[in-house]
């Protein structure tokens, strides 16, 4: 016991409780982890995706991004054409993960566009946030959305030349760029970098509203999430029951109820086995307080698509629609139907082609050559 923290009968009683919450969210999701477990037993069918290695990512030219508050963000790109690490690309394109996910989620846009743009001078840009995959840990204090937005203004200052750039956000990542949207307006301006913005299974507010994310609305979670920050020695020795409470909610919403793949299954369930678990239970409030709605007009400045499946039970597609709606007459609605929140690994050419289509109208619409938007203030 020498060096471990005092703690009260208050908070262990707080720490119970906070994993009977998630208990109870996981019950939420024992039907479809159900489904996911039978999807994966079936005898003599063929995995499509058994031979993907969703590691090759990691293999791509590696560098760091120092956030502002000096953590280092791992930071992976593949240039194509004839763009090298000492020249600038015609355009840039930005993928920013997922909750409890990693850079790796977009293995498959990444293998489709880097063939379809092999003759462009584009460069890909994919990174974790802090708190997940290779990037440091996230302090407690630091995981909101508004500091994931700020570091992705530091990771287009460092990977972005002279822009224009797209940007693509996939769940909380999406959250991250309606964050970025609102803190950081000039990006968006007429004369700032970005040229276009992908929302792809997320939404502007109201995740707690339906689906999965209803769970996020109780007090006895609130509770646990005391007990990472007070009582951390409690929570890593139930870490175990933690999980097995937690990712059923997460893997189950993670794809549609016919879709077949245990090795994508796999895959996803290891991203978030690999994610910390205070990271993911800090960031739950995040997502819990989340409403950027204020940052859509920032956003409907430049062309953007937005994705979802339609048997999303995280982000229900009824978010999608209403971001769509609020987006002006340049932007796209792609349904995925009957997919999940992975909708980028369950539907990859759909959810690639949008991408490609949202950078084909975001290179007509661009204006003169824009400066360096971070030599201009922010907005």
């Amino acid at each position: 016991m020498s060096g471990a923290p005092l703690v009260d009968d208050s908070e262990r009683v707080g720490l119970l409780a906070g994993v009977a919450g998630i208990a109870a969210l996981g019950g939420m999701a024992a039907v479809g982890a159900a489904r996911n477990i039978a999807r994966k037993s079936v005898v003599g069918r063929p995995d499509p995706h058994a031979d993907v290695d969703l590691t090759a990512l990691y293999g791509e030219r590696a560098t760091t991004v120092t956030t502002d508050d000096g953590l280092e963000l791992a930071v992976r790109i593949v240039d194509l054409g004839t763009v090298t690490a000492d020249s600038a690309p015609d355009l840039t394109i930005v993928f920013v993960h997922g909750f409890s996910l990693r850079l790796s989620s977009w293995h498959f846009q990444r293998e489709q566009l880097a063939v379809e743009w092999r003759d462009r001078n584009y460069r890909l840009v994919f990174f974790d946030h802090r708190g997940h995959g290779e990037s440091d840990p996230a302090p407690t204090e630091t995981c909101t959305i508004a500091q994931l937005a700020d570091d992705a203004a530091a990771v287009v200052r460092a990977t972005v030349p002279v822009g224009p750039v797209v940007l693509v956000g996939h769940s909380m990542g999406g959250m991250t760029l309606m964050g970025l949207a609102r803190r950081h307006p000039a990006l968006f301006s007429t004369h700032g970098p970005v040229a276009g913005v992908g929302l792809v299974a997320t939404a502007s507010r109201g995740l707690t509203d339906a689906g999965l994310g209803e769970g996020l609305r109780n007090p006895v979670v609130d509770a646990f999430r005391m007990s990472v920050r007070r009582a951390p020695r409690l929570v890593q020795a139930g870490r175990g029951l933690t999980r097995s409470a937690l990712e059923p909610v997460l893997v189950a919403a993670s794809f549609g109820p016919t879709f077949y793949s245990p090795a994508l299954g796999a895959a996803v369930d290891k991203m978030i086995q690999s994610t910390p678990i205070e990271t993911i239970v800090n960031f739950l409030h995040a997502l819990e307080i989340h409403d950027e709605s204020t940052a859509l007009p920032v956003i409907a400045q430049v062309p953007t698509t937005v994705v979802c499946g339609d048997r999303d039970r995280l982000t229900p597609l009824r978010n999608s629609v209403r971001m769509y709606s609020q987006l002006g007459a340049d932007s796209r609605l792609v349904v995925a139907k009957g997919a999940g929140h992975m909708v980028q690994m369950e539907e990859p050419r759909l959810v690639s082609d949008a991408i490609a289509e949202l950078v084909d109208r975001a290179r007509v619409a661009l204006p003169a050559p824009r400066r360096r938007w971070w030599k201009r203030g922010r907005g």
